[in-house]
């Protein structure tokens, strides 16, 4: 192997490469899909045309079938008149244009077979579309539910266990802090003088007593 095509194959293979790191699967399924609607378009104009050709084929067979109609008819009328000789152009022109009829006929024949041939075509590009289109969303839907789980593996990959686990630590020393605090000042608060009832109850007899003396 000479060596610039040792080069070049180097080359190509790096692009390769290259070009395959680049690309996205996915995004690509969408170019794909596009070059398909392209082809079904293409498909569609083909088929229409080919309709089209077909009808026009049909209508040159009965416009000239009309012909060769109107041709017996009129060798007809010129036998009754004894007209040999417009019987005879009559005639000619009829045999001319049932020749025309049998060709316009075999033209309108291969016609139909290339329509029929189209149409099996086109089936087939519709089914491999259909199949195609419906696989994309399929992939698609796939890819996205893949990315969200990686996304969550990740997340919960990049979460810390010990972290967290420190923090609420953190969280509840701090709270029996402020707890202990609280309970603490409570003893500082001034209680409210208590009541001896053995000496309301003197104070009660003692009042009632120096009513009665009065």
């Amino acid at each position: 192997m000479g060596i610039f095509k040792r080069v070049k194959t180097i080359v190509m293979a790096d692009l390769h490469e290259l070009l395959d790191k680049i690309e996205d699967p996915i995004s690509l399924l969408n170019q794909y899909m596009r070059e398909l609607d392209e082809q079904v378009d293409k498909a569609k104009q083909t088929l229409g045309q080919q309709l089209y050709l077909e009808k026009r084929q049909e209508l040159l067979v009965n416009e000239t079938s009309a012909v060769v109609a109107k041709r017996k008819r009129q060798a007809e009328l010129a036998v009754e008149k004894g007209d040999d000789t417009i019987a005879r152009i009559a005639l000619q022109e009829k045999l001319q244009q049932e020749a025309k009829v049998k060709l316009y006929e075999d033209q309108l024949a291969a016609m139909k077979q290339q329509t029929s041939s189209l149409r099996e075509q086109i089936d087939v590009l519709l089914e491999k579309y259909n199949e195609l289109s419906n696989k994309r969303l399929v992939l698609i839907s796939r890819s996205h539910a893949a990315k969200a789980q990686q996304q969550l593996q990740s997340a919960i990959a990049s979460f810390s266990t010990d972290d967290a686990m420190k923090g609420f630590t953190r969280a509840e020393d701090y709270v029996q802090q402020v707890e202990a605090q609280a309970l603490a000042a409570s003893y500082f608060i001034p209680s409210a003088p208590t009541v001896n009832l053995e000496i309301q109850e003197a104070v009660e007899r003692e009042l009632v007593s120096l009513k009665e003396s009065k």
